[in-house]
């Protein structure tokens, strides 16, 4: 009775066996989004690293030195913006802290509030509000600055803390989101089940579908604290007392005064340096929300 054979194919002339034959075309071409992505995460850090270096540097070495050169003069740097008008920075961090905070608040419970009714009831008009609210999406900001400022100041609120953080509370992103999310994170059957159980309106909102929406609106909080905190054109108009300027307008005002001052340059880069921490350390902090299950917060409550 004869065996069979195995016959091994014979490698490809000019190759030895076992050798690669190169990447797959697949993997060639996913290697494009990859390298499209490294290159705008090179775009976009460029500009973070040169302020890293740059409030390293002296006001003299800021001019005289290759650019991506650390410098000697941070800690003066700092000792100078402290030092400057009795530390007016830090006011306008605490500024910024207090517009960026309590608007970013008050317009995430103004955007659950408004989400969850237009994605849970039905009412005459809803899907009217809705478009109107979307129209508000596309409206750039400075169509409505003026506005705004015109009716600040008929009601005598004109330079005022209330000026910049009253526009602020309503956000018709914030309420697109809202909306969004609540119709895929609050199920209607559990609504109806707080109904028949006798809950009110106002519980079932706070109770149940609140917590399931925890991981939206600490989106949303996070993208409206970092509008507020960036936004520049609404205070810009509304202020004139720089003791309640932000601080993008203070930077601003310093970086004016630095074309006839060149020593306040460096005050603005490690200004604006400082300024970007709370930001990181709100993104570090918060960033944990999002890992929660949409029904994590119900299972709790």
């Amino acid at each position: 009775m004869s065996s069979l054979a195995v016959r091994k194919a014979a490698p490809a002339a000019g190759t030895t066996p076992g050798a690669a034959q190169g990447p797959p075309l697949r993997r060639r071409i996913a290697l494009v989004p990859t390298l499209t992505l490294l290159l705008g995460a090179i775009y976009c850090l460029l500009p973070v690293a040169w302020v890293l270096i740059a409030a390293t540097k002296s006001g003299s070495e800021l001019f005289s030195t290759f650019t991506f050169l650390p410098g000697t003069g941070f800690a003066d740097n700092l000792s100078d913006l402290n030092a400057y008008r009795d530390g007016v920075y830090w006011t306008w961090m605490g500024n910024s802290a207090l517009y960026a905070g309590v608007g970013a608040l008050l317009s995430t419970a103004v955007s659950a509030i408004s989400g969850y009714a237009l994605a849970i009831y039905r009412f005459k008009g809803r899907e009217t509000v809705f478009n109107v609210l979307m129209a508000g999406v596309l409206m750039p900001p400075v169509i409505l600055a003026i506005p705004q400022y015109l009716l600040m100041a008929k009601a005598d609120l004109a330079d005022s803390y209330w000026s910049v953080l009253l526009p602020l509370i309503l956000s018709p992103y914030g309420v697109y989101l809202s909306r969004i999310y609540a119709a895929a994170a609050v199920p209607a059957d559990v609504v109806e089940a707080g109904r028949m159980d006798g809950a009110s309106e106002w519980r079932i909102f706070t109770r149940i579908a609140l917590p399931m929406m925890v991981p939206g609106l600490v989106t949303v909080f996070l993208f409206q604290f970092v509008a507020v905190w960036n936004n520049f054109l609404l205070p810009y108009i509304m202020l004139s007392d720089d003791e309640k300027f932000p601080i993008t307008l203070g930077l601003f005002t310093l970086l004016e005064q630095g074309s006839n001052t060149p020593a306040l340059y460096t005050l603005v880069i490690t200004g604006a340096l400082l300024a970007v921490i709370p930001l990181i350390a709100l993104f570090l902090v918060i960033q944990r929300f999002w890992s929660l299950d949409l029904l994590s917060g119900a299972v709790k409550s």
